[in-house]
């Protein structure tokens, strides 16, 4: 996606998340494009954090990149979840990581705890 006024190129990978089955994009190209510079600079801003909790903590990439991906799955992030996995996917692609297979968090039902972390 380019424009006359804009140099800014938005990867398809992330049009994707904003296009329809019929290859029509869903919001406006302004606005794909705002979302895109926000996404791109959050994966670059995790670059930093998850070499840290990986050289601090020691759990292994996957797991460090599937943790990130389920706080950025929450409402409080400000990101919608087809837009946390882009950015996972990103940031696996900045840190030269395997990206898992991301999987959107399921809804816990009012008044349900979550289920326990899996043991290690």
């Amino acid at each position: 996606m380019y424009d006359d006024d804009n140099q800014i190129h938005v990867p398809p990978s992330f049009m994707a998340v904003y296009t329809d089955a019929r290859g029509r994009l869903t919001e406006k190209a302004d606005g794909v494009r705002t979302r895109y510079e926000l996404c791109e600079d959050l994966a670059g801003h995790l670059v930093e954090h998850a070499q840290t909790l990986y050289h601090v903590q020691a759990p292994s990439e996957t797991e460090i990149l599937q943790r990130i991906h389920a706080g950025l799955c929450t409402a409080e992030s400000g990101v919608s979840v087809a837009e946390a996995t882009w950015i996972v996917t990103r940031l696996a692609e900045l840190l030269v990581w395997q990206c898992p297979v991301l999987m959107a968090p399921q809804p816990q039902p009012e008044g349900e705890a979550p289920p326990p972390p899996p043991a290690r």
